[in-house]
């Protein structure tokens, strides 16, 4: 299904009841080849005025106070940013690990609504790894025109939504400027911020009158990169994906990590190069 192209500008100055500040001065929404399941659309990427906001989210009074999000899997996220959280971007596209899981309240459960998922830029930095830690090399590369993931379950019940936590295990990362299977798009050495968008609405026709509440979580800050730098991240990721059991013991007490990881059907798992 395709719609017609919206900006940002546009979803602000036509809907009276989207106040949501957070959303509308940092991303140009452009709501072209929507499908779900799919990632759509764009935003002007963070200055550096504007990234704290990425962190903190949307001003309380543009909130629809009732819904509380909370990060189900936070425990997991909290170890890999510890050590500062690394994700794998390639050609074809790579899922996340950890995933986003969140759990959802408040949200009532006759009305429909629409989940998304955005990924921005947290600074307007380059970074290097150096010396076992993460450090600025210089200014951030023109950054794509963003995208968003619909979850592929939206348009959904919030009796749906709230019955169980909820994952966006299916969206993929990219460095391919060119890529047309709709995957997010970011540059390496990059560092960004996933952010979740609630959206009450019977469809995705209909989505640009409403609200978008955004959530995001500190914990989900991460650095793209093409390998893994931090080798700390690298065993995390073979401890807790369970697609990682590629990673043998060679027989002399060390993980060989140059060992492919045994993939799922679809191949999507990380890959340490």
């Amino acid at each position: 299904e395709r719609l017609d192209q919206y900006s940002a500008e546009t979803l602000r100055n036509e809907s009276p009841t989207n106040t949501q500040r957070d959303v509308s001065s940092e991303r140009n929404l452009d709501f072209s080849t929507v499908t779900q399941g799919q990632q759509f659309g764009s935003y002007h990427h963070l200055g550096s005025t504007d990234h704290k906001r990425a962190l903190t989210g949307p001003q309380p009074d543009s909130m629809d106070k009732n819904i509380k999000v909370t990060l189900d899997n936070r425990d997991l996220w909290g170890k890999f940013h510890s050590l500062g959280t690394e994700m794998i971007i390639t050609k074809t596209g790579r899922r996340m690990f950890p995933t986003l899981k969140v759990t959802l309240e408040g949200l009532d459960p006759h009305a429909k609504y629409i989940l998304l998922v955005d990924i921005v830029p947290v600074d307007d930095c380059r970074y290097k790894y150096h010396n076992a830690e993460w450090v600025v090399t210089g200014k951030a590369e023109p950054h794509m025109p963003g995208r968003l993931y619909i979850h592929p379950d939206s348009p959904a019940s919030g009796g749906h939504w709230m019955k169980q936590p909820v994952t966006f295990h299916k969206l993929k990362l990219t460095n391919n400027n060119l890529d047309q299977n709709g995957h997010i798009i970011l540059n390496s050495m990059h560092k960004y911020q996933s952010r979740l968008h609630v959206v009450q609405a019977n469809d995705i026709f209909t989505m640009r009158w409403n609200t978008f509440n955004t959530y995001s979580f500190e914990q989900t800050t991460f650095i793209a990169v093409t390998a893994y730098q931090n080798e700390q991240i690298t065993q995390l990721k073979i401890d807790h994906n369970p697609f990682a059991k590629g990673f043998r013991d060679n027989g002399l007490g060390r993980k060989d990590h140059r060992l492919p990881l045994k993939r799922p059907p679809d191949g999507d798992v990380d890959q340490h190069k």
